[in-house]
């Protein structure tokens, strides 16, 4: 299903370029915009995930340069099971975070240091579930390949400022012109916005899942969302193509929930998570209260392992040992959570 949805995408991307390409330079224009269209599907393929990365100033880090954020990383992939990440930081005041890739096997995650600076342990990862979902329903692809085509539309209908219509070549003269410059990239941000929004609260809800804390990621994007709004970040705003890529909306300006929004409205997304959370809640206590009326093993027979099944966070079904706490109910604490004081330092340090 994903393989299809992603190819339908791409079709109708290419048309959209090969449109603009009709409308700028007649059939032969058209053509030209096919191939360069194919060209940009092959090389987004296998270097979108790097462009993107770059665009971003995004420092590739480890165990030994980050080590809380690069072992969060990994628990999350393996609860997920997921193959590990390539796992980048970017120098960025602004709380964000984006997964990009062509697939699981080669995917990456980066996180903004004002991300790691602002949020809790717990909210981190919340956030880091989140964009592991991503990777494992096979969003980054898509997402990725689009933003890049969308970029090459918006491009083109820059490019109609100066090469103007042509009409001895089947052209649409003045008004292909004017079509090119604002009802084809339009139409590129629409798919686009739509392959965000339409993403976004399944990532939320497999994330967690994964993390079996629903709170978690809802305190996090009430975060996020803050910060976006008070910090600008330089890098999105110079590409804004790629916008729908990050948890939050890095842009300003973009809040309402409608067709011409990359993301839901936080709000909505927050309380998709707190009916999420209360459902497990649910969920959990009628399971304990199950578990209280099953017989207990024999004397000298050994009890399940229930610590077989659990994560840095809890058990697998959202409780938690310690704190015997319903599934999902859990808020992140409020300490903040920062870099190791005693480990190595990064480059942003």
């Amino acid at each position: 299903m994903n393989t299809l949805r992603t190819a339908m995408l791409l079709a109708v991307m290419t048309a959209l370029f090969m449109g603009v390409g009709y409308l700028l330079g007649g059939s032969g224009g058209m053509m030209i915009a096919l191939v360069i269209a194919a060209g940009t599907n092959l090389f987004s393929y296998w270097n979108a995930d790097r462009m993107v990365l770059a665009m971003n100033r995004a420092v590739e880090v480890d165990e030994k340069t980050a080590p809380d954020y690069f072992s969060i990383v990994r628990d999350l992939a393996q609860r997920a099971g997921l193959p590990m990440p390539r796992v980048y930081l970017i120098d960025n005041p602004q709380p964000n975070a984006f997964a990009t890739g062509r697939n699981p096997e080669h995917a990456a995650v980066a996180a903004t240091t004002g991300l790691l600076q602002r949020l809790s342990h717990e909210e981190v990862a919340g956030v880091m579930a989140h964009e592991l979902a991503h990777v494992q329903h096979r969003d980054t692809l898509t997402m990725t390949i689009v933003a890049t085509l969308a970029g090459a539309i918006s491009m083109l209908g820059n490019f109609a400022f100066f090469l103007g219509g042509n009409r001895n070549n089947n052209g649409a003269g003045i008004l292909g012109v004017l079509a090119a410059m604002i009802v084809a990239p339009f139409a590129a941000m629409i798919v686009q916005m739509a392959v965000s929004r339409t993403r976004e609260y399944a990532a939320d809800r497999r994330g967690a899942e994964i993390t079996g804390r629903p709170l978690w990621l809802a305190s996090a994007l009430a975060k996020i969302a803050s910060g976006a709004e008070a910090i600008r970040n330089p890098d999105a705003e110079r590409n804004p193509a790629t916008a729908h890529l990050f948890i939050i909306n890095p842009l300003h300006g973009e809040r309402m929930d409608s067709l011409f929004s990359t993301h839901p409205a936080t709000e909505n997304r927050i309380a998709a998570l707190k009916e999420m959370a209360d459902e497990m809640s649910r969920t959990g206590a009628t399971a304990a209260r199950r578990s209280d009326s099953t017989p207990k093993a024999p004397a000298g027979r050994p009890q399940a392992d229930d610590d077989s099944m659990s994560g840095p966070w809890g058990k697998a079904d959202g409780s938690n040992a310690e704190t015997e706490e319903p599934a999902g109910s859990a808020v992140p604490k409020p300490n903040p959570w920062g870099r190791n004081p005693t480990g190595p330092k990064g480059p942003w340090s």
